[in-house]
């Protein structure tokens, strides 16, 4: 008989050992195996789900609930702070569906873009910002960091010198199975500012509709553009959204980001001139509902009022540089005071003040509004303005939509009032985990509402410098919820909806909204509730 040949004897046992392994695979208990996928990273946790139908159920079992994964590197060189925040977000299985960088003025934004598109695919929406500083877990040390860009001093006498501090990113990647996630850009008005952003609102409806069973989204992250003044459009959004829809992000911040029509994706970049914002909106997913995703938001006031009210007699809007000069009455009065009247007054008042504060008015507008074609309707919101200077003729301020007859008051920054803001804020977060823990003491602790992540946006003037220590502003998430992904930046505009203060109004009279603030911190936390047996 004739003896196999050595290939065929190679190939026998390359065969037997195949089938060896396969049903060694096979022989897995389901629970063991389960948590050795688990325990993929990102990427071999994808190539597992295409193993076999049932690695594939197990891997889809692994990710029913929604995930947000953030880190963030100091390293100076892009490619390589790149590389460690999308190692250490990719560490564990996700299936990112959308992913936002925020980035040092030393990056650029396109070829970070460029490099996270490659790591994540092309199929999600990315946003790249330039933030004025960063909060995060570094990727690794995995040490929780508030750092804000600015000046490193080094040296001594004649040999000391300065450089600016302005590298490094965060990155924040979400998993949110049950909502359907897309960049929808503010494009640049060719005609009246109200235009552009009427058919900004119409594409974010006709965006939710498309995918949802409602034109109204869960919830916004707005990025506006650094030159842009986002008052009149958040003025509308808020006006057209329901109370339930929530809205942050930063009003500052030059972008790059990816945004899809259709099956196609395109890079857009607000450098160009025609982009004024750009919105993350996450809308309800028609065809999969695997529980309840929620946004639940806090705000954390740094300001102080000083000083009477007053009345704007007289206004002048310099549309050049975004700025407005008035002359004012207090209350009740009818002498008409130029700007270095008012503000000696108000400095006297500052007097026992260590530091001079920064300075702001907050206008109370009574305005009517509408969106599209619809009736104009009442709206009172208070809109702040920081204070420039004043002389023997006028009070300047920047911004512009300030009318003779608005009524307005000075606000300081005032650290204490920050830090006990801060207090409610831990006790507003401290709320949801009740939840969490009044679900579970009822036997159902697989169905309790579990916060999975969080997104702080912090007043680039608070911060250690503000405070006098470290972490003061991450602290509330940090502390209710530890070992929770967390994420922020430092911006020159916080914004939130829902949000309400009752500065200047008469007792009983209706809230006044405000949805851009000063001297603040917002935090936004996504909680999600898994579907109840009766589902």
């Amino acid at each position: 008989m004739e003896k196999p040949s050595s290939s065929r004897r190679k190939s026998s046992t390359k065969v037997k050992a195949s089938t060896d392994a396969n049903t060694n695979l096979s022989m897995l208990n389901e629970d063991l195996l389960q948590n050795i996928l688990a325990r993929l990273p990102a990427l071999h946790f994808a190539s597992a789900a295409c193993v076999s139908k049932s690695w594939n159920s197990l891997c889809n079992r692994i990710l029913t609930r929604p995930k947000l994964s953030s880190a963030i590197s100091l390293n100076p060189s892009l490619p390589d702070a790149v590389n460690e925040v999308v190692h250490k977000v990719l560490s564990e299985p996700i299936r990112p569906h959308f992913a936002i960088a925020n980035i040092g003025t030393g990056f650029s934004t396109a070829k970070t873009l460029c490099l996270i598109r490659q790591s994540l695919g092309s199929n999600i929406p990315v946003i790249v910002t330039v933030a004025s500083g960063i909060m995060g877990r570094d990727a690794v040390t995995d040490e929780f960091k508030e750092v804000k860009w600015g000046a490193l001093f080094s040296g001594f006498g004649e040999e000391s010198y300065t450089r600016f501090i302005n590298e490094g990113l965060v990155l924040t990647v979400g998993y949110l199975p049950g909502l359907k996630v897309e960049a929808v850009p503010l494009r640049r008005p060719t005609k009246t500012q109200a235009i552009w952003v009427d058919n900004f609102i119409k594409d974010i409806k006709e965006y939710s509709a498309s995918v949802s069973s409602s034109p109204f989204p869960v919830g916004i992250i707005l990025f506006g553009e650094a030159s842009s003044d986002m008052k009149l459009v958040l003025e509308k959004l808020d006006h057209a959204m329901p109370m339930d829809t929530v809205i942050v992000g930063d009003e500052r911040g030059s972008f790059d980001f990816v945004h899809k029509s259709g099956n196609d994706s395109r890079i857009i970049c607000s450098k160009k001139g025609n982009i004024e914002a750009v919105a993350l909106v996450f809308a309800r997913d028609r065809n999969r509902s695997l529980g309840t995703i929620r946004f639940h938001v806090a705000l954390s006031n740094g300001v102080s009022t000083v000083g009477p009210r007053y009345k704007a007699a007289s206004v002048k809007s310099n549309n050049a540089d975004c700025s407005t000069w008035l002359t004012a009455r207090r209350e009740g009065q009818q002498e008409n005071l130029d700007g270095q009247s008012i503000l000696l007054d108000i400095n006297n008042l500052l007097d026992n003040h260590v530091e001079s504060p920064d300075l702001h008015i907050g206008v109370i507008k009574h305005r009517k509004l509408s969106t599209g074609a619809e009736k104009p309707m009442p709206r009172t919101c208070i809109s702040y303005h920081g204070v420039v200077g004043g002389d023997e003729e006028y009070l300047y301020v920047d911004g512009i939509g300030i009318k003779t007859g608005d009524f307005f008051q000075f606000y300081y920054s005032d650290p204490n009032i920050a830090l006990a803001s801060l207090t409610k804020v831990h006790d507003a977060l401290k709320s949801i985990k009740l939840e969490k823990k009044s679900k579970s003491s009822k036997g159902d602790g697989d169905n309790a509402t579990n916060v999975f992540g969080g997104i702080i946006f912090a007043c680039y003037s608070r911060g250690e410098s503000f405070f006098g220590r470290q972490n003061v502003d991450s602290s509330p998430f940090l502390e209710n919820f530890p070992g929770v992904p967390v994420s922020g930046i430092f911006c020159g505009g916080e914004m939130v909806r829902p949000c309400t203060t009752v500065i200047g109004q008469c007792e009983g009279a209706s809230p006044i909204s405000c949805c851009l603030h000063v001297y603040s911190t917002v935090y936004l936390a996504m909680s999600y509730t898994p579907p109840s047996v009766e589902d």
